[in-house]
């Protein structure tokens, strides 16, 4: 007994001994140097009439029932600077993007590669790349980094996750009503996207989802708020009125955590941002559930922002700040190939774009994917996509071009080399749907052809990439 105890002691002695390391090697990294912080937002809403996408037909925007930013985070450890954009816009595509890189190298010593800038994904925003549009939001990106750059200040920072499985609901599911499986290439799926709610046919769903919401935060070394960034891995909620512009649960939040943590007691204005996570097959629709309650438009999308809050800012309260970690990032460039119809595809799209007007039709959408497979067709045969990887201290944040997959973003956790990780979707351009080769297997409308567009181990291909940068910061 008296030697179990005693090797307890050692254990403890030796664990607390690791930490103690641990605080003065940073503290050594750390010398004289001093870590510092400074956030700021800028204006990207978009002009009335510019097309509002994220369905199958654009429309108008006509209303502005809440204002589009792009919101920076910058960090600086003395040595290494970066930042964080994230941006309220359905996904940006690069060059917009690379735009606003060139006017915040000329406008500040921030080195462009080393800034993070992603899109929120709210389905109540623009198309990014309009000749009007394009060039007023790689303005205003510039814009928010420009100021946050000059709003750096002495800060110290920390970070924590909680789970919120509330709100999340993988949106693939397997089905027993072989109708609801039919594809616009002919044939039948394994699964359903977005199938009838409550519906009988229902089996399971064909995923998983990521209940964490994580988050960093910086304060002045007075405690003063200056921003937080978070991260969860939910499509977004909706609910708007047809024409709306709106940041979705993004921008509510956002605002929410401000409140909660008291930060309009202070003369400095503080940044709230919520970036997407892994959530290309996940969102805010209870399958199962029949209770029949009805929400009025925005009144969803308000209920999410504030249960997440809530909790963010419980895990907020239990958080350690430091008061300097080290900073790196890491990119790298990946050659993917384009997917291409083979010819008993092209030879089906033919017979269905010949059909006469008011012919029956075997899926509603097949003369929208003749278009989006012609146009693979007469596109490039590759794409080079950013991979990018950032570390905080111990903490790692993979940056990913794409709608990601929820079970992409949990291997990267589980595989990552440091204590924490997480995935920021749609980031530093914008491609589509990322399944997992298993998930292409079982079809479903994120893996169609036109829906997502790169090679099949695509998402392979991109997770080992990513592990890679993590291992060269670590």
């Amino acid at each position: 007994m008296k030697s179990k105890y005693l090797r307890v002691l050692v254990s403890c002695f030796l664990l607390m001994a690791g930490v103690a390391n641990g605080r003065a090697a940073e503290t050594e990294a750390a010398g004289n140097r001093v870590f510092r912080a400074g956030a700021a937002m800028a204006d990207i809403t978009p002009p009335l009439g510019e097309l509002v996408v994220g369905g199958f037909a654009p429309f108008p925007a006509t209303a502005i029932h809440d204002k589009l930013h792009a919101k920076c985070l910058v960090l600086d450890d003395g040595e290494t600077q970066i930042a964080f954009v994230i941006c309220d816009n359905l996904g940006i595509v690069r060059e917009v993007y690379d735009n606003a890189r060139k006017m915040i190298g000329d406008e500040t010593k921030l080195r462009p590669e080393n800034i993070l800038m992603a899109a929120t994904h709210t389905h109540s925003g623009t198309r990014s790349s309009t000749e009007r549009y394009a060039p007023l939001l790689s303005r205003g990106i510039a814009n928010a980094v420009r100021d946050a750059y000059a709003n750096l200040e002495p800060a110290r920072i920390g970070w924590g996750g909680i789970e919120e499985p509330s709100e999340l609901f993988n949106r693939r599911w397997f089905v027993s009503d072989q109708k609801l499986l039919q594809n616009p290439f002919g044939g039948l799926d394994k699964v359903r996207m977005n199938p009838p709610r409550g519906s009988a046919a229902l089996i399971e769903p064909a995923g998983p989802v990521d209940p964490e919401v994580s988050f960093l935060s910086v304060q002045s070394i007075d405690g003063r708020p200056i921003a937080l960034l978070a991260n969860y891995s939910l499509h977004y909620v909706g609910g708007v009125d047809q024409g709306d512009v709106s940041a979705d649960y993004f921008g509510i939040f956002s605002q929410r955590i401000g409140e909660l943590l008291d930060a309009g007691a202070n003369d400095r204005p503080f940044v709230g941002m919520m970036s997407n996570g892994t959530s290309g097959d996940v969102n805010n629709i209870n399958f199962r559930g029949r209770d029949g309650k009805s929400y009025k438009q925005y009144e969803k999308m308000a209920e999410v922002a504030e249960v997440v809050a809530q909790r963010v800012k419980s895990a907020h309260d239990q958080i350690e700040f430091r008061d300097w970690v080290p900073l790196k990032s890491a990119r790298r460039e990946l050659t993917l190939k384009f997917r291409k119809p083979d010819e008993a595809m092209q030879k089906y799209f033919a017979e269905v774009l010949a059909k006469p007007e008011g012919a029956e039709r075997y899926h509603r959408y097949e003369t929208n994917y003749a278009g989006r497979v012609q146009t693979l067709l007469d596109g490039p045969d590759e794409v080079s996509i950013p991979l990018q990887a950032v570390r905080i201290g111990d903490l790692a944040i993979a940056a990913i071009p794409f709608e990601v997959f929820t079970e992409i973003g949990l291997e990267i956790k589980e595989k990552s080399p440091f204590k924490d990780a997480f995935t920021i979707e749609l980031a530093n351009d914008s491609h589509g749907y990322l399944p997992t080769p298993r998930q292409h297997e079982l079809g479903g409308y994120e893996t169609w052809m036109g829906t997502n567009r790169v090679q099949l181990d695509a998402s392979e291909r991109i997770t080992t990439v990513i592990l890679e940068l993590m291992a060269e910061l670590k």
